[in-house]
């Protein structure tokens, strides 16, 4: 008897490690387009064979004409496969950023929610593609090491278990695997709009650095990303354990913090004020506050988000504002991903 096809067999295997390993039920976040097609399928064949509970969530975002529609028909295809419970979401897309920012908040804000309310991680259908999109538009902004790490397999937000299984497998073997289990397709327009930018590193950048540099692209910019990820999972760890050693109720250390490298110190500034309820820190505010250690002048207060402040007195740093919590050693890296 012949197995499934190669597509839907390298879907399944990217998918079962992760099953095998947890029992918490699955969500999957499924639009009905080809990558979360077929990670749903994957899902819905691979979870009863581990003995984990498996549903799905569509979103309607209600931002085209018959979304809700689509968004019913791809529930039904979805019940068909045998996941449990099957959940339609409309949203409410607004706030700044743009429609797609807006869009993408209230996506990842209702999947959450359906993910408290059913006990579940989140099963997202990001490609190797996608990895590599990621890495390049953190390179272009210029957003720090974290940005051009991309996104990881599996992480923890706001209680909420965000998991990948697809970061090794191509766009092109999750289209083949809907393609030979005949499941319908739907191809959001937008994802042709060149007023994206993610639209146009995907039809004309990573064309073009392919091109010039021979094919691979995308595999190597997806190993840089993993590549560069464990070395700032090896420095958080140690930022974390510098800053457990320096931090007390009094603040920090001038000269001790001052004396790390700067790779380490500005991730133990970054964990203390996190720690001490600042919200919304920006490479501005880091970089003005480490000026506070290491090119020190008797300058006044430098002012952060939240109404918060950091002040150098007596050979420490304090902050001053929102009351300080106790530092905690984990809290020194920033995520960054933006799928």
């Amino acid at each position: 008897m012949a197995g499934p096809s190669p597509a839907v067999a390298q879907v399944r295997s990217a998918v079962r490690p992760g099953l095998v390993a947890a029992e918490q039920p699955v969500l999957v976040a499924c639009s009905g387009g080809a990558d979360s097609l077929a990670l749903a399928a994957a899902v819905a064949f691979e979870a009863p064979r581990a003995g984990v509970p498996a549903g799905a969530v569509t979103v309607d975002h209600g931002l085209q004409p018959g979304s809700a529609d689509r968004a019913e028909r791809t529930a039904t295809l979805l019940r068909g496969m045998g996941l449990a419970p099957v959940l339609v979401t409309r949203v409410d897309v607004r706030g700044a950023g743009g429609p797609e920012a807006a869009a993408r908040a209230a996506r990842y804000a209702a999947l959450a929610a359906a993910a408290d309310e059913h006990g579940a991680r989140v099963a997202l259908g990001h490609t190797l593609d996608d990895q590599a999109e990621t890495v390049l538009l953190g390179l272009g902004r210029g957003s720090g090491p974290r940005s051009v790490a991309g996104m990881v397999e599996q992480r923890v937000d706001g209680g909420t278990t965000w998991w990948r299984p697809l970061l090794q497998v191509r766009r092109t073997t999750t289209r083949a695997a809907c393609a030979a289990q005949e499941l319908p397709v739907w191809d959001d327009p937008w994802n042709d709009d060149p007023a994206y930018t993610r639209v146009r590193l995907r039809t004309e950048v990573l064309p073009l650095l392919e091109d010039v540099l021979g094919g691979g692209v995308a595999p190597a910019l997806a190993r840089t990303a993993a590549l560069l990820r464990a070395d700032l999972d090896a420095l958080d760890d140690l930022a974390g354990t510098h800053l457990a050693r320096l931090a007390d109720e009094e603040g920090l250390p001038a000269v001790d913090v001052a004396a790390l490298p700067v790779a380490l110190r500005t991730r133990v500034l970054r964990g203390w004020l996190r720690a001490g309820g600042v919200p919304d820190l920006q490479a501005v505010h880091l970089t003005a506050v480490d000026a506070l250690l290491v090119r020190w002048s008797g300058q006044g207060r430098v002012d952060l988000p939240g109404g918060a402040g950091v002040v150098r007195t007596s050979g420490r740093l304090v902050l001053q504002g929102p009351a300080p919590r106790a530092a905690r050693a984990h809290d020194t890296s920033a995520e960054f991903e933006e799928p």
